[in-house]
């Protein structure tokens, strides 16, 4: 299956099952950033970041195929705006690959203005899931492959 940037252009290249139950797997989290989430420049710190993309790629991951999941990678991780204190910050992840044992979630964060309507996307990542049976051995992530 291919990778894209965009999920709605990625379920345009997975059969109409897979496309649907990438449809039905979105996760979206939504965390408000308070003084104990952020460095010493009062800005989301990016540990938090990357532990907040990891658990939303994996509710999305678990979502399509509910099966036992490890995190195996993530790809790139780019920082593109701070994310300040008292601001909130929406995770979007979905699915965009889907091997035979594996898949790969694309994650984005957008920071939002607690006080005002503005809205802007300020990181983004990719992270890979390996599913395993009860022996930790890789199985097949979706029947239909």
């Amino acid at each position: 299956m291919s990778l894209a940037q965009n999920p709605a252009q990625t379920q345009n290249h997975f059969p109409d099952d897979i496309a649907a139950r990438i449809a039905q797997s979105e996760a979206r989290v939504i965390k408000a950033i308070f003084p104990s989430n952020t460095n010493h420049h009062n800005t989301l710190f990016g540990g938090d970041a990357l532990a907040w993309m990891d658990e939303t790629a994996f509710i999305a991951a678990t979502r399509f195929c509910r099966k036992s999941l490890v995190t195996v990678s993530s790809d790139r991780i780019d920082f593109k705006k701070a994310i300040p204190a008292g601001s909130l910050a929406e995770l979007i992840a979905n699915v965009i690959h889907v091997g035979n044992t594996s898949l790969k979630v694309e994650v984005n964060i957008y920071v939002e203005d607690m006080y005002h309507d503005h809205r802007e996307h300020a990181i983004r990542g990719v992270f890979t899931f390996v599913a395993v049976d009860e022996n930790r051995n890789p199985t097949q992530v979706w029947p239909h492959n």
